[in-house]
Formats: C-alpha cells, sequence, structure tokens
C-alpha cells in the first residue's frame, strides 16, 4: 500500500505557503475598497500598492512561488534516485521550517537575517537533489 513521506507532505506544504502569504497580506482589510480595503475584482493592483509588512507579505507570497518549482523537483528527483527516506524527509521538513522562518523574517523587515535563511533553504534544496546522487 502507497503511503505519503513526509518530503511530499512537505511539498503539499510549501505549495500552501504562497497561499499564506497572499492572506497575510489581505488579512485585516476587507473593508469597503473606497475605504483601502483589499480590492478582490483587481486584487494584484491592489497588492501592488500595498506598502510596510503587506507588500513584504506579498514579496514572500512571490518568493514561494518561486522556491516551490526546486523544492518539488528536488524532492521527486531525490526520491526517484532512492535516496534514504530518513534524510530525505529531515531535510525537505528543514527546508519548510527554514521557508517558515524567512517568511517571518520577510514580515519584519529583517532583511539580512532573511538572506542568511534564504541561503540555508536554498543549500538544503540543494542538498535533497543530490541526497540520492550515489557516483555511479
Amino acid at each position: 500500500m502507497a503511503h505519503f513521506s513526509l518530503a511530499y507532505w512537505c511539498v503539499l506544504a510549501a505549495a500552501l505557503l504562497p497561499i499564506v502569504c497572499a492572506g497575510i497580506a489581505k488579512s485585516g482589510r476587507f473593508t469597503a475598497v473606497s475605504e483601502g480595503g483589499y480590492d478582490n475584482r483587481n486584487p494584484r493592483a491592489w497588492l501592488a500598492q500595498q506598502t510596510a509588512w503587506r507588500a513584504r507579505a506579498n514579496a514572500a507570497q512571490a518568493n514561494s512561488f518561486e522556491a516551490l518549482p526546486f523544492f518539488i523537483g528536488a524532492v521527486i528527483i531525490a526520491h526517484q534516485l532512492g535516496a534514504n527516506q530518513n534524510w530525505l524527509d529531515l531535510l525537505a521538513a528543514l527546508f519548510i521550517t527554514l521557508r517558515v522562518v524567512y517568511i517571518g523574517l520577510y514580515l519584519g523587515g529583517l532583511a539580512n537575517a532573511r538572506s542568511l535563511v534564504w541561503t540555508g533553504a536554498l543549500a538544503t534544496n540543494i542538498a535533497i537533489l543530490l541526497i540520492g546522487y550515489n557516483g555511479g
């Protein structure tokens, strides 16, 4: 019987992170559009006009979408190559943890720390990609 590994559940989590960021950017702004509230008829233009933490949440959304294809590909390739499942699960969970921390740092406007965490998540993703490689 087939089952989802933790790494596959992490793919689902990674796919939901941009949606969470969009929700954060839009949160608390469900007032009339004429009063600056969220405009569901033109959400991208509305988000583009936001500032401070809302703009950063929107940027975190975009970056989360950008990170998603590499993560999905890395997890699938690692599975196909027969990577050690425990290591793969650990690295996938680490990637998600780092991405959540990254989003928090982005929202908080902590650019230098955010960049360090982004680099750590990228390195983790590269490790996921290569974990199944046996050089043979």
